[in-house]
């Protein structure tokens, strides 16, 4: 289906076309392009999207942005970057949709895709969202525009490493609801402390359209700080948690099979009792986000529960791989997407329910921790004492601190090996993983543990249902 004609982007962007097209999508990598896309070439700092513009028709495009002229179907306009913005915002305009933005420390893509899986249920498919963690200043608009025209729900990430970031962000989304997931230690090292980091996300809250909702936890140490920013764009609060005054709040939670929880919430004056597939305490406050964002968009809570239920494993995110070794098969779980302090926390946690023969992680080092750096890496000792790791594999120079911290409690009982790379970290793990083992992986993406994870699930090791 058609989701842009050249004549609406040449209004949007106020550009020139050459000729008339149509395309389906929309796309910003040459290598990414599909048949029927819009190209845009955009200039970056180490690169130039118009050096890519024959490859792109080469792999199927039907129009690209362009700063220059060339000999494909385009619309020349002064500033590419510029004309995404306004496209985004041509798209943003043009839908009769609820729109949501997600924040937060961490948990922010799987609260999207879950979003997503909940709010596509009930309006039968005409629910859209960001895709990948396509969150900054490029994939927000991106995101944006390729928003179809009849979509009922939209659903968007939005990151920041800085102050500013989300203000424009969320000035481009004009979200509907806004969602902060957490505050957390997360690129502390680019703010004097978590206050800052709290008023940085909480810029989400700039966007609310009239009649919007701030939603936030309830059980976060910045709560009082976070209310105080939305109260000034917000027309509903919402809070989420385990708080006996959050608005929407689990009230009881039991284990389910597979790592999931039950969960009977209270959602406003609604009883519920659902299911949600991933594993971990951190999952049962997502869903609780979750669930106080359905309902604020007008979305179906029943249909949401059933969504959660089934919702998939995201590649490192939370993707659980039964690898099959002599003598059976070990549980893998792959959390090697990225790492704060928060979310090491949470996923050691939840490795520690697991029930095996030994629990063993695999960490990567934790970036942009700033001067606390050592003291972040080390307090990880005590999360994964109350887990009882049997073996901690731990990658990076900034994890040495962690290892000797274990090393020098003579009554921690884990064992603790540092290396330098995943690569070797990779043939540690090979000679120790065991039938009946639970593996975590996780660590900052720059550490390169998914390439670990690939060669466990993949040639090396045949992959088992799971």
């Amino acid at each position: 289906m058609t989701l842009w004609k050249s004549s609406d982007i040449e209004k949007a962007v106020n550009g020139k076309a050459n000729m008339d097209f149509d395309v389906t999508g929309v796309e910003f990598d040459s290598r990414e392009v599909a048949s029927g896309d819009l190209f845009f070439a955009l200039k970056g700092e180490e690169s130039d999207g118009h050096l890519y513009l024959d490859k792109a028709f080469d792999n199927g495009a039907s129009g690209a942005v362009s700063q220059q002229d060339c000999a494909h179907p385009h619309i020349r306009v002064a500033d590419s970057t510029q004309a995404l913005d306004d496209l985004a915002r041509a798209a943003r305009a043009r839908v009769d949709a609820k729109i949501i933005g997600v924040t937060g420390s961490a948990g922010k893509t799987g609260t999207k895709e879950a979003l997503f899986a909940a709010l596509s249920r009930c309006s039968h498919g005409k629910a859209h969202r960001s895709v990948k963690s396509y969150n900054n200043h490029v994939g927000v608009p991106l995101s944006l525009s390729r928003m179809p025209a009849d979509t009922k729900f939209g659903i968007f990430e939005m990151g920041m490493n800085h102050s500013g970031e989300l203000s424009a962000l969320t000035q481009l989304v004009r979200p509907d609801v806004a969602i902060i997931t957490t505050i957390a230690p997360a690129h502390i090292g680019h703010f004097s402390g978590e206050e800052e980091i709290a008023d940085a996300k909480a810029e989400i809250f700039e966007g609310l359209q009239e009649g919007g909702t701030a939603i936030i936890p309830r059980d976060n140490p910045h709560y009082e700080r976070l209310r105080a920013a939305a109260e000034k764009h917000a027309a509903n609060i919402v809070t989420f948690g385990l708080h006996a005054d959050a608005d929407v709040r689990a009230i009881d939670t039991v284990a389910a099979i597979n790592g999931g929880t039950l969960i009977t919430a209270e959602v406003g004056d609604v009883h519920l009792c659902y299911t949600v597939a991933e594993a971990g305490a951190h999952w049962v406050l997502n869903s609780l986000a979750i669930m106080a964002a359905v309902q604020a968009a007008g979305g179906d809570l029943a249909a949401a529960g059933l969504a959660l239920a089934e919702l998939p494993g995201m590649a490192g995110r939370g993707a659980r791989h039964q690898i099959i070794l002599d003598g059976g098969t070990a549980l893998l779980i792959d959390e090697s997407y990225n790492a704060n302090p928060a979310s090491m926390g949470v996923t050691i946690a939840a490795l520690g329910a697991e029930a095996a023969d030994r629990r063993i992680v695999l960490l990567g080092a934790m970036k942009e921790l700033g001067e606390a750096s050592d003291t972040y890496h080390a307090e990880l000792a005590v999360p994964l004492r109350s887990a009882q790791v049997d073996l901690a594999i731990l990658v990076g120079e900034e994890m040495k601190i962690l290892a000797e911290t274990i090393a020098s409690d003579p009554d921690h009982a884990t064992k603790a090996v540092h290396v330098a790379d995943a690569l070797e970290a990779e043939k540690l793990l090979k000679t120790q993983l065991c039938a009946g083992d639970a593996l975590l992986v996780k660590g900052s993406n720059a550490m390169g543990l998914a390439a670990v994870v690939g060669s466990l699930t993949g040639a090396d090791h045949k992959q088992a249902a799971g």
